[in-house]
């Protein structure tokens, strides 16, 4: 068989891979043209010409099997072998009819939303929108030829000679859109939208910090609500960027509630903790193989700079008396498990258990393919250093700190027992929603009329309390019934 890869490539590195031991490939394949076994002329029509050397892109090495059949293997996380899930990459020089089965044989996980329905997503260079492949061309399965790991396999039917198709794991949210996205913004000249460079990352990657809130309502003095979101401090969830640009978009526009909002309460934004990783095509880990959710209890300066500065502003606004922290959330996508839902803390004081609760359920009523019933709330020695733990530890007892998760497959509604995939526009939609609590949570639905906001004093906003912690328990506990 002939490959046409790069030097670093070699036959050592190759059975490293296979075993996603320490000797595991770190590069991406590079226009790697799989031919026939003992084919040496030039490429011809259906010798498939694979690609992964492009941004959030992830594919190590291909092996032909036969005319119809290739095994993929992931590229581990960069100086992190032990995490294999995210793929990325595009197929050319395909032959029209031609139809191909693509073994994706070394996932690092076993549990897997593939046993559920989940399939890759692709698109073509005619067709520009994703979308995910018919579940019934997809296979989930312990495969004895990779000593019983489990393999994904799909058939796919490639239609048109001159389209380049790209196929993924889930729907790739790259550091680059992120940055148009917010250029984008910033070209608004929206006066209650700050955008601000917070750090870099390792690889001088920018690390984006956004205030949405309107001043001229934060003056007099008063204690000013604050409400802190980061996303994709694990850079293959690539959903957590869909919802944290719904949750943004929904805030800047001029819907009556997002202007309730900006006159009421605070809201900064880190959309991309970890932009090395996105870059990179790692699922996990940041460029130097770090769970950098495993580190905020001492994130270094050197090693975790954009932890490390999003940890200092944090604690620095917690040390403010100025401002009031109440929330700090941090999104995620999850592998295993359907709809959205939180991850909370726990606490001894029984009162602060039930107000913790709040947010969730009203979460819950507001957004259908949201789930309380898979909310938990948790002291799991293993999340020690996740931000939610560690900000849950670091902040007063008014503050709430919850992991928000959604699947990277789909949702069920109450009543309902088939799942709905989620697109890019229903994640967003779940973001949309999780701002809109906010105003149930700080009971500001009175000031709605004929849908103009009426302005009040800031220091009559406030948390639910008391007899609203069992009323909206109450409430919500009818709609999950």
């Amino acid at each position: 068989m002939e490959r046409k890869m790069e030097e670093n490539q070699g036959k050592d590195a190759e059975a490293g891979m296979e075993a996603g031991g320490e000797d595991a490939l770190v590069g991406n394949v590079n226009k790697l043209t799989v031919s026939p076994p003992g084919y040496s002329g030039s490429p011809r029509k259906g010798h498939l010409v694979f690609d992964a050397c492009f941004e959030s892109g992830n594919l190590g090495r291909v092996d032909y099997i036969s005319e119809f059949e290739f095994d993929l293997f992931i590229r581990p996380d960069t100086c992190n072998p032990r995490f294999r899930v995210w793929f990325n990459f595009t197929v050319e020089n395909v032959r029209e009819t031609q139809r191909v089965i693509f073994n994706v044989v070394n996932f690092s996980k076993t549990k897997s939303l593939y046993r559920d329905g989940m399939a890759p997503v692709v698109k073509s260079t005619s067709r520009p929108k994703w979308q995910r492949l018919p579940a019934k061309n997809v296979y989930y399965y312990r495969c004895p030829d990779h000593r019983r790991n489990y393999v994904m396999s799909f058939a796919f039917c490639f239609d048109l000679e001159d389209d380049v198709y790209q196929f993924a794991y889930c729907y790739p949210y790259t550091y680059s859109r992120l940055q148009h996205y917010l250029a984008s913004l910033e070209r608004r000249n929206l006066p209650y939208l700050r955008r601000e460079q917070l750090g870099l990352s390792v690889q001088q990657r920018q690390l984006d910090l956004l205030t949405i809130t309107n001043r001229e309502h934060h003056n007099g003095g008063r204690e000013k609500k604050l409400v802190f979101l980061t996303a994709r401090v694990h850079p293959g969830e690539s959903p957590a960027s869909f919802v944290c640009q719904g949750v943004i978009d929904f805030l800047v526009s001029q819907h009556p509630v997002a202007q309730l909002l900006r006159d009421h309460v605070i809201f900064k934004i880190v959309p991309m903790l970890n932009p090395d990783g996105v870059y990179l095509g790692n699922y996990r880990c940041s460029l130097m193989g770090f769970d950098l959710n495993r580190h905020w209890q001492d994130p270094s300066p050197w090693a975790h700079p954009t932890l490390h500065a999003v940890k200092q502003l944090i604690v620095h606004m917690s040390q403010d008396p100025t401002v009031s922290l109440e929330f700090y959330i941090d999104v995620h996508a999850h592998s295993t498990m359907l709809n959205g839902f939180m991850y909370g803390n726990v606490f001894e004081d029984e009162e602060r258990v039930q107000r913790q609760a709040v947010f969730p359920r009203l979460l819950c009523h507001n957004a259908h393919d949201f789930s309380f019933s898979s909310t938990s709330f948790n002291r799991d020695v293993v999340k020690a250093g996740t931000g939610r733990r560690f900000l849950g530890g670091l902040l007063d007892d008014t503050s709430y700190c919850y992991t928000l998760e959604v699947s990277f497959y789909s949702y069920m509604t109450p009543g309902t027992t088939v799942p709905v995939a989620y697109s890019e526009e229903t994640y967003m939609r779940l973001g949309t929603n999780v701002a809109r609590t906010f105003l149930d949570y700080y009971k500001l639905n009175n000031l709605i009329t004929a849908n103009v906001p009426c302005h009040l004093q800031s220091s009559e906003v406030s948390s639910p309390v008391d007899g609203d912690v069992d009323r909206e328990k109450e409430r919500s506990q009818h709609v999950i019934n």
